[in-house]
């Protein structure tokens, strides 16, 4: 079984391009006016999305074991100056958004991506972990302190997500910002962790809470 910080590091450590880009990306946010111009070549300032040449180049950017599936119905909004890596025999279903826009997007081996799943990075998940359908994790917030701005208008705060080796995350759960989720742990339906859970534990409800040890 691997492990979801040697996986992690491994990619970190062996994707040329990706490095390339985050160099060009710490430069960019030194030029607020070149950044400005160049998010709106890459990104679809109304579909929120990358645009359809970049959409193109993707396989050039991101890294897929080829025994890994994406299927073809996936919304994949990934971009070039974060990681999006998916591993061996590891599945994206149909109709799942991943979008690491605002983070690293990684994924390890023998993992699945249910359907209807909305993955925001940044998000690392393990390998053998079984993410059930309809099910939202998103190291993703939205700024909402200045009253006199709107909502869309404010920062974005990022905390990453992380899912180690063998969870088993049951349907629509909600998996917010800067949540661990330790080795062999099992999220019942419908739960929305809001906190840390520990290795070998039963998780339920809303906010999630550890029922037993497994």
């Amino acid at each position: 079984m691997c492990k979801i910080n040697e996986f992690f590091a491994h990619y970190q450590k062996n994707t040329y391009i990706c490095g390339i880009m985050r160099g060009i990306k710490q430069w960019l946010d030194s030029h607020s006016n070149v950044k400005t111009f160049l998010h709106g070549l890459l990104i679809h300032p109304v579909e929120c999305r990358p645009r359809l040449w970049l959409r193109l180049l993707r396989p050039f950017y991101t890294h897929c074991a080829l025994s890994s599936k994406i299927y073809s119905s996936a919304r994949m909004d990934v971009v070039p100056f974060h990681l999006f890596c998916l591993g061996k025999r590891s599945v994206i279903e149909s109709f799942s958004c991943v979008n690491n826009a605002v983070g690293d997007v990684i994924v390890g081996d023998n993992s699945r991506i249910g359907l209807h799943n909305t993955i925001i990075g940044p998000v690392q998940i393990g390998c053998n972990v079984i993410i059930a359908q309809g099910v939202v994790a998103s190291g993703l917030n939205h700024g909402f302190c200045n009253p006199d701005q709107t909502i869309e208008s404010q920062p974005v705060t990022t905390s990453p997500i992380v899912i180690e080796d063998d969870v088993w995350i049951g349907a629509n759960a909600v998996i917010t910002a800067g949540v661990h989720i330790g080795r062999h742990v099992i999220i019942g339906a419908g739960s929305i962790v809001t906190h840390n859970i520990p290795d070998h534990s039963l998780a339920v409800g809303c906010p999630a809470k550890v029922v037993r040890s497994i």
